[in-house]
């Protein structure tokens, strides 16, 4: 930036360049979104590290605040992966139901997700066209 240059705030959604012209800059801050169980290690990894970094965010505990059905299909097109690639398999419900058995549709595979909230990967990450499984936590950086 040129010496005779200075940047002024503006309302938080803008700023504006004085140098001798005038610019208007739209800012536009991206929501990201952590759907999480609280007591999951890597959950409280991801939260803590961005909480560290002083990034804004919203963190849902899916348990208390189920994701609809409709939002997990966002997710996974976001993420560009099936419904399968979701499932934890290690879970007793997973097996209770014999999942590995099963060949499964994506459409059923959300509705026991939405039943059963045990089944769903996580920390799930989102930030505005993206989303990522962030597992391992380090996965988080290529998000943001």
């Amino acid at each position: 930036m040129h010496e005779r240059c200075r940047y002024i705030r503006g309302n938080g959604f803008s700023a504006h360049l004085i140098c001798g012209i005038r610019a208007r800059v739209r800012i536009t801050s991206v929501t990201i979104t952590v759907y999480q169980k609280p007591t999951c290690t890597t959950c409280r990894q991801v939260y803590a590290a961005l909480r560290d970094a002083g990034v804004d965010f919203e963190a849902v505990d899916y348990y208390t605040d189920p994701i609809p059905k409709t939002k997990l299909r966002e997710l996974l097109r976001k993420m560009g992966i099936p419904a399968s690639a979701l499932l934890r398999t290690k879970e007793e419900i997973y097996k209770e139901l014999r999942l590995g058995e099963k060949d499964l549709t994506d459409d059923q595979i959300l509705d026991l997700m939405v039943k059963h909230p045990d089944l769903i990967q996580r920390p799930i990450v989102e930030k505005g066209s993206r989303a990522i499984l962030a597992r391992p936590a380090e996965r988080l950086k290529e998000i943001l």
